[in-house]
């Protein structure tokens, strides 16, 4: 049975001081779930009887079979799935990259929940396997931000650091790429099989002392050129663009 504590517990991890507190995050669906299980530590699973069966042999601290009234009291979403999970919060090490061989993403202050996962989703597609953010940049573990990597989560690791430190103690053959207005047409232009990629803020763009660190500048033009149109594109569809250029030249 599920006590009110437990779903108290539950619905606490909304709340990012719950979550760093605990080391834990909050996980919901079935391919999700089915993702992560095996990548990140369970700590408490509840589950419809009919999805626990389908799954035997599953592995976590706490595994509770619940009814969709109940999970719905314990779910953070409008229309609760048949699963749900408490997951710890993975540990990385940033100095475990190596920029000489692979292609990263950098992300500048992006703040919306749902912009970081689909670029986490993104790099996941494209076989990037770290995202570095910003301090400030929205919170990997806030459950929007888990719903929206639809499970690459298990297999992109993020790291979060001050981005100018980061940049200015690379080796100076590390390319790091952007985009700007005045930057050079990134169809034309030579791309490296490695590097940084900079996705910058959502309103603001790349920040001044993080562009000043940026040795590519490219530029995605709007078609037909010359005509008026959208002032900018949403950070992660830029992001998807750029990634399917550098990928595609491999």
């Amino acid at each position: 049975m599920l006590s009110k504590q437990k779903i108290k517990y539950i619905r606490s991890l909304d709340l990012k001081k719950n979550r760093k507190e605990n080391h834990v995050f909050l996980a919901e669906g079935s391919k999700l779930i089915e993702d992560i299980l095996d990548v990140f530590y369970c700590k408490i699973l509840l589950g419809e009887k009919e999805w626990l069966s389908s799954h035997p042999g599953i592995k976590a601290d706490e595994i509770i079979e619940v009814s969709r009234d109940e999970l719905s009291k314990a779910s953070l979403l409008k229309t609760p799935h048949d699963v749900l999970g408490v997951f710890e919060q993975p540990k990385y090490d940033i100095q475990n990259i190596n920029l000489n061989e692979q292609l990263l993403l950098m992300v500048d202050g992006v703040q919306d929940p749902g912009n970081l996962g689909t670029i986490i989703r993104l790099a996941d597609w494209f076989g990037i396997e770290h995202v570095i953010c910003s301090p400030d940049s929205a919170d990997v573990f806030n459950p929007k931000t888990v719903q929206a990597t639809m499970g690459a989560l298990g297999r992109v690791k993020i790291h979060y650091t001050s981005l100018p430190e980061y940049l200015s103690s690379l080796p100076d053959n590390i390319p790091v790429y952007g985009t700007f207005l005045e930057g050079e047409n990134i169809y034309p232009r030579e791309l490296s099989s490695n590097g940084i990629i900079v996705l910058g803020n959502e309103g603001q763009g790349i920040r001044p002392e993080v562009s000043a660190m940026i040795t590519r500048k490219l530029f995605i033009p709007n078609y037909p050129q010359g005509k008026k149109t959208s002032e900018s594109l949403n950070v992660a569809i830029a992001g998807a663009i750029i990634c399917s250029e550098f990928r595609r030249r491999m």
